[in-house]
C-alpha cells in the first residue's frame, strides 16, 4: 500500500469509528430512561444544548452533502430527543422549602 493511500484509509477508519461511537454512546442512556422512567440525574439544559448541536451538525451535513455526517447526527438527534422528551415528561415536581411554609 502506498503511504498516501494508507494515511487516507487510516483517516477514514478513525473518522468512522468516531462517528459510530459518538452516535451510539446515547443509546444506553436512552434505553435506561425509557425502561426506568426516571430522569432526576439528567440535566435538561445540557441535553437541550446537545440536541441543538447534533441537529446543527445534521443540517450542516445536508448542506455540504456529507451523508455519513447526516446519518450519524440524525441517529444522535433521535436518541438525544428521546432523552429530552422523557426528561420533560417525567420531570419531578419542585418541592417547597421549609422556609416558604
Amino acid at each position: 500500500m502506498e503511504a498516501g493511500l494508507l494515511s487516507s484509509w487510516l483517516v477514514e477508519v478513525i473518522g468512522s469509528a468516531a462517528a459510530v461511537l459518538g452516535t451510539l454512546c446515547w443509546l444506553p442512556q436512552s434505553i435506561k430512561v425509557i425502561r426506568e422512567k426516571q430522569t432526576a440525574g439528567i440535566s435538561l439544559a445540557a441535553n437541550l444544548m446537545l440536541l441543538s448541536a447534533v441537529s446543527l451538525w445534521m443540517i450542516y451535513g445536508l448542506m455540504i452533502g456529507s451523508w455519513p455526517l447526516v446519518l450519524a447526527n440524525a441517529v444522535s438527534t433521535a436518541l438525544v430527543l428521546i432523552i429530552v422528551v422523557m426528561k420533560i415528561r417525567y420531570r419531578q415536581p419542585q418541592r417547597k422549602s421549609a422556609d416558604t411554609g
